[in-house]
Order: structure tokens, then sequence, then C-alpha cells
């Protein structure tokens, strides 16, 4: 499939005389990956002065460079008719608030019924796109925000972005424990070196930060606030388990379940009855990938966790009164 049917057109600068052709195929055509103008040297859809050349071939200056976009289906995975709770759309881009008990991609054990599925039910274009335009991911349990590349050149610009930490992305996380403040958390994240489905901190791991900061405190529990500067595998749910202050309904990280003294019988219900990660993407800012207007996106705080702080803090009240 074409994403245009016309070549795009550039000429070489005399500046880059010498100069390898992938190189400066990169800097003329800006808006595609290297991997990708690397695929179209390799195919003959990147020319120069209509000839086919290697990559390491230079340039003189002056050259006609023709670029003939050529997108080949990327997933095979079948459109299916789900509905996606829309926050913000356009031509290049479309936020999504995707539901707890979603899962994003296809995989083993989740064939179809993914986010995936559903997009290209939304947009067939998609299937061009690498992972059918999803350039982040939340887990299966985590409820939020996510932003959907439609067009290669958004692709590309929006994890130019995402590498660069430009992208603002806010959680908000039931935790265990009644912090007295809020802080950063700056430990090196990767694979658990014995459990494959977990990650961990480890020392030569990938650098990771997580800044959080109180938003509600409860007698035993924190609704805290959660910025990633950057973006690992389980990221927040691994800073809080290595900070002794788990998500409540963690089932990978959260540890056996804990219950203040005196804990209501709604509040041991709603704890013992909540099984998932009380992890929500609340907010995603970026730059718009082409005008570069900014774009803010917020979730609304999906029930269940409502339902769990209203009773948090029906039971810190109750005990602050019963305590005068």
């Amino acid at each position: 499939m074409n994403e245009s049917a016309n070549p795009l057109l550039a000429t070489v600068p005399d500046s880059a005389a010498g100069r390898r052709f992938d190189a400066v195929l990169a800097e003329l055509f800006p808006d595609y990956s290297r991997s990708r103008l690397a695929a179209w040297i390799k195919s003959g859809d990147a020319r120069l002065d209509g000839r086919e050349v290697r990559p390491r071939d230079p340039v003189r200056g002056g050259e006609t460079v023709s670029l003939q976009v050529t997108l080949e289906a990327q997933t095979h995975s079948a459109p299916e008719d789900i509905a996606l709770d829309v926050l913000y759309e356009d031509e290049h881009v479309l936020v999504i608030d995707k539901p707890a008990g979603l899962v994003v991609h296809p995989g083993a054990g989740n064939p179809a019924g993914t986010l995936v599925n559903a997009l290209l039910h939304r947009d067939p274009g998609l299937a061009a796109l690498p992972r059918a335009g999803i350039v982040h991911r939340l887990d299966k349990d985590t409820s939020g925000v996510m932003v959907v590349a439609r067009t290669l050149p958004a692709h590309t610009a929006l994890i130019e972005q995402l590498s660069s930490r430009e992208v603002h992305r806010q959680y908000l996380a039931v935790v265990v424990g009644a912090l007295v403040s809020g802080g950063t958390a700056n430990a090196a994240i990767d694979r658990h070196p014995r459990d494959r489905i977990r990650m961990a901190v480890r020392e030569d791991g990938r650098d990771a930060v997580t800044h959080y900061r109180l938003r509600e405190r409860f007698r035993a529990h924190t609704l805290l606030e959660c910025r990633l500067e950057t973006g690992r595998t389980h990221q927040i749910r691994v800073h809080m388990q290595h900070l002794k202050h788990p998500i409540v309904g963690d089932p990978l990280y959260g540890g056996p379940l804990k219950l203040p003294k005196g804990a209501s019988d709604e509040l041991v219900e709603a704890l013992r009855g909540f099984r998932r990660q009380a992890l929500h993407a609340e907010t995603l800012e970026f730059a718009h990938p082409i005008g570069g207007a900014p774009v803010r996106c917020s979730a609304p705080v999906p029930a269940d966790m409502r339902e769990l702080v209203r009773v948090l803090r029906e039971d810190s009240v109750a005990a602050a009164a019963k305590a005068r």
C-alpha cells in the first residue's frame, strides 16, 4: 500500500558533498525513521538522480533525491468492533482512554480482543504502521490515556519525543502505607534474573526515574501522583515495590494483603476485592507531531479506583473522629 502516489523530491545541498547517501537522506526527510529510510534504499524506493545506490555511497551535491513512500502491512491482526473511548482525534493522532482489562498487543494467550484489533477496525490504515501506530503501552490492568500515531511521520515524531523525554505522563496510584512526602525513585530496571514475567531493580539495568508526590493521604494508604521521566516496563509498579510502598491490588509486585488496624468491613471488602493494580494514566501531554501545538488529554479516574479512594477516605475520617 502506498502513502503517496508520487515520489517526494529533494535536492542534495552542495555542503553535503562527500557524505553518505543514507545520512543525507535522513536529513532531507526527517519525518521518517532511519530504519525505514534504510529499507527504502534497499528496495530502490529511495534513488539518487534516478539511480539505485547503496547506503554508504557518497553524494556530490546538487543531485535530485526521489523517495517513493511505500508502506507494507506491518500487522496481520484482524479488525474487531471493540468500542474505544476517544479523547482526541485528528488525521495524525488518536488519543484514547484505555479501560483496565484491555490488552494492548496481541500475543500468546491473547490473539484477539486487543487494543490493536480495535484500532484496526476504527482505522484500517493503521495496519501499515509499526504496532498499528502504538508508540507506548499500558499494562493490561492499567487504565488511562494512550496516544496512537495515524501516519508514519507522526509515528516517527512521537517516538522521538518519548525518547528525548519530552512527553509528560502523569499517573495516579493508590499505594500501601501513609507516606509523609513525595520524592523521586531513581533506580535502574531490567528483567528479573529468575522470573521472566517480572521486572526488577538491578544495578545493571536501564536507567529509570519516577517522580511522585502526595495527592491524598489516608490512614494506612496514600494516593500518589506519579510522573514518568523514563518509560520502562512496569516502571511505577517496580519502583513503588522498591520503596516498600507497593500498589494496592498489584498481582506481581503487591505482596500479601495488608489491612489497617481496626479496618471496617467495607474497607476490608474493598481492599480484598481490588484485583488489579490501582494505577491509572491520568494525563498525557505532548507536542503535536506535525504542527507542534501542545496537546493535553486527561482521562477520568475509573469507577473502581474512585470507589476504593472513597472507602479509604471514609475510613480515615472515621478513625480521626474516633481518636478525638
